[in-house]
């Protein structure tokens, strides 16, 4: 039985007192981190390969568990659906990693499945610290607004890739760190640049763009409405949507259409027709900009019957069906299906059902669905348009992974998984934000004044 719920208020910042550091601080960190440090980059002097982000994700973890043992951090308590679904989830991946270790596996594939459960809990955790940390409207705001920003400077590192065939990410090297693997981030199809950005793959930078923009579009779109600047918001849509096209990926563009799918049938009217002739004056703008670049993309779906890439990502699907019939609940474990030793699967929904079975599919696939239900829900209940518009547009972020893993690999890419993990984990903070909750009051703020009768210095 759950007890009965509470209404949670939150006393408004005075303006001569400034925001303590919490979880939406943390996640703001993950949020640049993961986007905007090079995927390639790992920490140095580690027994395994972790990322910048992932270290931030263990960070979390510890920031989360701390939070729980007692009320001075801010963290929400209590059960919300996307905190039960990411529960279920790491238990899932606990118990393959329990079944695989079980019997004999090779030092290489146990010491793979030691490392994905490793990475698995730091995403995990960032969901947690998102769901639970991120409290109220205007710490919702500062993380979405962290990551919008992001996408748009990740949006101009690909423009310049793309444009000027030259490579920012060389000189983005930062302490600490070293390069993992040795690639080009300028990639060609069919004599066409295609841009990866700080990405590890142009699918990637294509992916995690379209899952920005519905967010950069709330922003730019409210601000007037606020009373705020709305064109620097509009110029962060143009560089992510720039972001997408540079990609000159599939997958992008199939994100972007169940993305826009959702908004248009959302928005009002007016604002369907605005977002009809932007597009169109955006890709008149790519057209003369760029010729050839829509050409070669729409190419992507036009020579579909005589695509190699395409016909090797449908070739594997025996190899698949073979190996999941041999393990078909728990998997035959995390990390353990890896190149060159095994054909890669250029489908998030095979490689789980291989590596965590049924099991592990559910619930990788009830994250997302959990997700988009929350983002819904809180839509529904949302007194005033901004939220009930930003519900939506969380809807729209979150179509595109769930969809989109039936497309690529999506947990082999750190930065679209990762910032995937944060959309959930917010969607649930969205929803805990609209509805009523049995939770300890927030940290207070730090006066930045002198208090009353006392003395400066």
């Amino acid at each position: 039985m759950s007890a009965t719920p509470l209404t949670i208020t939150r006393d408004p910042v005075a303006p001569s007192q400034r925001q303590r550091a919490d979880g939406a601080t943390l996640a703001v960190v993950f949020a640049v981190i993961v986007m905007l440090v090079p995927a390639r980059l790992i920490i140095k002097g580690l027994p395994f390969a972790l990322t910048p982000a992932e270290a931030v994700g263990l960070l979390a973890a510890v920031w989360w568990f701390c939070a729980h043992l007692t009320n001075t951090l801010g963290a929400a308590k209590g059960r919300t659906p996307v905190r039960t679904a990411i529960y279920v989830y790491g238990v899932s991946l606990l118990l393959t990693y329990a079944y695989s270790s079980a019997g004999f596996l090779p030092s290489r594939e146990l010491e793979l499945a030691d490392h994905a459960v490793v990475t698995s809990a730091a995403m995990v955790a960032i969901a947690l610290l998102a769901c639970d940390g991120v409290r109220g409207r205007d710490r919702i705001d500062v993380v979405f607004k962290a990551l919008v920003v992001a996408g748009a400077i990740m949006g101009l590192i690909g423009a310049v890739q793309y444009l000027l065939n030259f490579d920012l990410t060389r000189f983005m090297e930062f302490p600490g760190t070293e390069a993992q693997v040795v690639g080009d981030a300028i990639l060609q199809r069919n004599g066409v640049n295609r841009a990866a950005s700080t990405a590890s793959h142009p699918i990637e930078f294509g992916v995690v763009s379209v899952m920005v923009l519905p967010l950069a579009l709330h922003y730019a779109f409210h601000a007037r409405q606020d009373g705020k600047p709305a064109l620097r918001w509009w110029l962060c849509c143009a560089l992510i949507a720039a972001g997408m096209v540079f990609s000159a990926s599939r997958s992008p563009i199939l994100g972007l259409t169940v993305a826009g799918a959702v908004l248009l049938v959302g928005w009002p009217m007016a604002r369907r027709i605005r977002a009809v002739v932007a597009l169109a004056g955006f890709l008149v703008v790519v057209k003369l900009a760029v010729p050839g670049l829509l050409g070669a993309i729409t190419g992507l779906f036009t020579n579909l019957s005589s695509d190699t890439s395409l016909a090797y990502r449908t070739n594997d699907y025996d190899t698949a069906f073979a190996e999941i019939r041999r393990h078909l609940l728990l998997g035959r474990g995390v990390g353990t299906w890896y190149a060159p030793q095994h054909v890669v699967f250029d489908n998030q929904y095979l490689l789980t059902a291989v590596e965590a079975g049924l099991l592990g599919v559910a619930t990788f696939a009830g994250l997302f669905l959990t997700g988009i239900w929350s983002s819904l829900r809180a839509m529904w209940r949302a007194a005033d348009p901004s939220t009930r518009d930003l519900g939506l547009s969380m809807t729209a972020c979150l179509v595109i992974p769930l969809v989109g893993s039936a497309t690529f690999d999506l947990r082999a890419f750190g930065i679209v998984n990762g910032v995937a993990f944060l959309l959930v984990g917010m969607a649930g903070a969205l929803l805990r934000s609209q509805t009523k909750e049995i939770s300890p009051p927030v940290a207070p703020a730090v006066a930045a004044t002198t208090p009353p009768g006392g003395r400066a210095g």
